[in-house]
């Protein structure tokens, strides 16, 4: 989830995405409604005139992630008495869209997406993906980072490699990397975009640990213990390394409203949400479209504090939306 989320980030589309189109089933069900565009409906959010709009994560397996989409959707129909209507978009920027037009109520966003929403004050974050967060010893709703330089460096703290080359994972717009330039600015006041000597770009997080392992950098951060991947061919790798800070929070996919959204009608959904992902139905049907061990609530200031380090880089978020969506990851046998 964590890396694989930011390669969907993608282009805004000219015009919005059409809803999936019904297939037998049921009546009643969120599987089976047709509607006008949501901005000619009227009655209350959650009606059966008005249903609730929820967008899946982008993916170009509309198919197999609209049945998911709408197995989810029945279930939580019936949690809440709301109506609700599944929409799989091919790209994030149009999700953006539509929460920003009032189209789209909810909407699952990997978190470089919900920074670009917020950007435009147009999503609150509600729940996020639990995933194992190794420094709590339990699932989380974020993950941490791991700062790491060469055992005999000298280097103790974040602040000692003013003027030194990091690698990081991705680019310099990844939720991980945005994470980093965060942590400068939080403990050394100083401006990320000059910090660092030079910041190399891995492709992956074993990648990254050998770019400081053969010292062409002096730092790297990474996830929690990438190392591991790299230890075969290494053995002394974590001898000859040693972690000097935790980096982050980081969070996961997740989701959110739009801004604007009746706060009971959102309460109501955040409940349903949460204890959907504990059911054994909940459970099984999130797997088989995210690598997830459930949801619960996630503080919006973890975005934030990724936002303001998007901007402090120069992040250009509309530019970022540059790449299709991949296809969704098939479910784990």
């Amino acid at each position: 989830m964590r890396r694989a989320a930011l390669a969907a980030f993608a282009v805004l589309l000219a015009a919005c995405q059409a809803s999936p189109q019904p297939t037998p089933g049921p009546a009643s069900t969120a599987a089976v409604r047709t509607l006008p565009p949501p901005a000619q409906r009227s009655g209350p959010v959650g009606s059966e005139s008005r249903p609730l709009v929820m967008a899946m994560l982008p993916s170009r397996e509309t198919a197999r992630v609209t049945a998911s989409g709408k197995a989810i959707a029945n279930a939580l129909e019936k949690a809440t008495n709301l109506q609700w209507e599944v929409k799989v978009p091919l790209r994030y920027a149009t999700t953006i869209e539509g929460m920003c037009a009032g189209e789209t109520d909810i909407a699952w966003l990997a978190p470089l997406a919900v920074v670009a929403a917020r950007a435009k004050n147009c999503a609150e974050p509600l729940v996020a993906g639990l995933a194992n967060d190794p420094t709590a010893g339990r699932p989380n709703v974020t993950y941490p980072l791991q700062l790491l330089v060469r055992a005999n460096s000298g280097i103790a703290a974040l602040k000692d490699l003013r003027g030194k080359r990091v690698a990081l994972v991705g680019s310099a717009a990844t939720p991980a990397s945005l994470a980093v330039f965060a942590q400068v600015r939080k403990d050394t006041g100083t401006d990320p975009k000059t910090f660092f000597a030079q910041t190399i770009y891995q492709g992956h997080d074993a990648t990254a640990v050998l770019a400081m392992y053969q010292g062409q950098v002096e730092a790297a951060v990474v996830i929690i213990d990438a190392r591991d991947a790299v230890e075969k061919t290494f053995p002394d790798v974590k001898r000859a390394t040693t972690r000097i800070a935790i980096v982050g929070p980081v969070p996961n996919d997740g989701l959110s409203t739009r801004r604007g959204l009746p706060a009971d009608v959102r309460d109501k959904v955040e409940k349903a949400l949460i204890d959907y992902a504990k059911t054994d139905e909940g459970k099984k049907a999130l797997k088989a479209l995210y690598p997830i061990d459930g949801l619960d609530r996630v503080d919006a200031t973890v975005y934030d504090a990724l936002l303001e380090a998007a901007r402090l880089m120069g992040v250009d978020l509309d530019r970022e939306a540059a790449a299709t969506a991949r296809p969704s990851p098939s479910p784990t046998k």
